[in-house]
């Protein structure tokens, strides 16, 4: 449903540039104007080892009691592994996925339900689960890209799990000229800039270079505490957490940026 609410907002918005779409979209039927400018591709694996290192934990898939998925990327390059080995998720496997909406891609994809925290999409909500309090002897397998955050694969094993990683795709910087970003920022008025991950924050200051303090002048919304962290270290102070990397979560933060002011120098 079309409103003006966003009316006169500018949106950078960084995300993989097959998930934009819908986030412009629905910033757009809102009255917001949007730049895309995607940080991070993610692609299928390419190299040898990690194709069949997949191929044989999916094949495997019986032998573990949890699976958790880590993103709605990790669901649907696994359904994707999942259909070209010829297997299906167990029955009595419990799935556990980061989020709703990753939760929403599970059932989808690979038609089974999938739990998950009621607030939060971060390792720490997970690790909150009254389900992943008694895993002594549990094997896990957490699905997600190749490289990542190791605290939650940490923290499952110290509670007495085995824990191993289902590495189901990759993730690759875009290649932007040196300059794109600051051309955007010398041409454009933004009101805020979008960002997923910790990672794509990097990346955003290191393409800015020299014009870091300029980016950091503009309201950021981050998915989560921690990236609300690692963004006032690198000079951000209009900070807002969305408490969610998922459309409707960023869609709800941008709306409050425009109705409530004060909200900018909030985590």
């Amino acid at each position: 449903m079309s409103s003006t609410i966003l009316q006169g907002m500018n949106v950078l918005v960084t995300r993989p540039l097959h998930q934009q779409q819908s986030l412009c979209d629905a910033i757009e039927s809102c009255g917001g104007q949007t730049t895309r400018f995607p940080l991070i591709e993610v692609l299928a694996l390419t190299e040898v080892a990690d194709i069949a290192a997949v191929e044989k934990r999916i094949s495997g898939l019986d032998k573990y009691q949890m699976l958790i998925f880590v993103s709605s990327n990790a669901a649907r390059f696994a359904a994707n592994w999942i259909s070209h080995c010829g297997v299906s998720l167990p029955p009595q496997l419990l799935v556990i996925a980061i989020g709703p909406s990753t939760a929403r891609s599970v059932s989808t994809l690979l038609e089974c339900p999938a739990i998950h925290a009621a607030s939060g999409m971060t390792s720490e909500t997970i690790l909150a689960l009254p389900e992943l309090s008694d895993i002594v002897g549990k094997r896990i397998a957490i699905v997600r890209g190749k490289g990542g955050r190791e605290l939650l694969a940490t923290e499952l094993s110290a509670r007495g799990a085995t824990v191993e990683y289902l590495e189901v795709y990759q993730r690759q910087p875009v290649n932007h000229a040196p300059d794109v970003l600051s051309g955007l920022l010398e041409n454009n008025d933004f009101n805020v800039i979008t960002i997923s991950s910790g990672e794509a924050l990097q990346l955003l200051s290191e393409l800015a270079g020299d014009n870091n303090a300029q980016l950091s002048l503009i309201p950021l919304i981050v998915p989560s505490q921690r990236i609300a962290e690692l963004a006032r270290a690198r000079g951000f102070s209009a900070i807002k957490n969305a408490n969610g990397a998922d459309e409707q979560s960023t869609l709800a933060a941008l709306q409050h940026l425009v109705t409530d002011a004060d909200t900018r120098d909030e985590y």
